[in-house]
């Protein structure tokens, strides 16, 4: 039932949509002394001035409020930063459930999909090498990564074609929470990213 076709007009959505990703939630350009995340060295994301939330501001006002039936864009990306001093949980924003699952999908009532930025369940492989982005989880395996960033509430992994660790991933899960949980927070993901298929026919 949750993946029933709507009329177009009352969703907005048709065959001459575009489905839109915003980022980088919640803010990817606060990068230390302006390095860049992309780099060991840019990992962590500062807000002088405690302006976390300012950067949020194009998303809660523009991508999360579009006029028009849609109402918001169709996916988010988080980018790889860790924000430094705001969560205290010192991971990654896509793998920072405070940063996805709570202010994301709870605060501001976002329920499509997330999908992480690119090759973050990646190892990196040392200054000035544009690898893996693991940042806050450089010392964990690649399925604890996957479990990580599904559990702070991410759908889709960008530039990834990992079979294997995802689902040494699923399995690390289930024997964390169980079947059920697992099997429930994939279907779910699994809705989001077809929803947008089924949008645009």
């Amino acid at each position: 039932d949750a993946l029933q076709t709507t009329p177009e007009s009352m969703t907005g959505w048709g065959s001459e949509s575009v489905i839109a990703m915003a980022k980088h939630w919640p803010g990817g350009g606060s990068c230390e002394a302006g390095r860049d995340a992309h780099y060991g060295s840019g990992k962590y994301a500062v807000y002088p001035g405690g302006n976390f939330e300012l950067g949020k501001r194009p998303f809660r006002d523009g991508a999360l409020n579009l006029p028009g039936k849609t109402g918001k864009a169709a996916a988010i990306m988080p980018y790889y930063s860790i924000s430094y001093g705001v969560t205290g949980n010192n991971l990654g924003q896509a793998f920072d459930k405070e940063i996805i699952s709570v202010q994301l999908r709870d605060s501001l009532g976002y329920d499509e999909l997330v999908c992480t930025d690119w090759m973050i369940t990646d190892d990196y492989k040392g200054p000035g090498v544009h690898y893996g982005k693991p940042w806050g989880m450089e010392e964990n395996t690649k399925a604890e990564r996957f479990l990580q960033a599904w559990t702070a509430g991410c759908d889709q992994f960008g530039g990834n074609l990992d079979y294997a660790s995802a689902m040494e991933g699923y399995r690390l899960g289930v024997a964390r929470f169980g079947e059920d949980f697992m099997t429930g927070l994939l279907r779910k993901s699994s809705e989001r990213i077809l929803r947008n298929m089924f949008r645009v026919g």
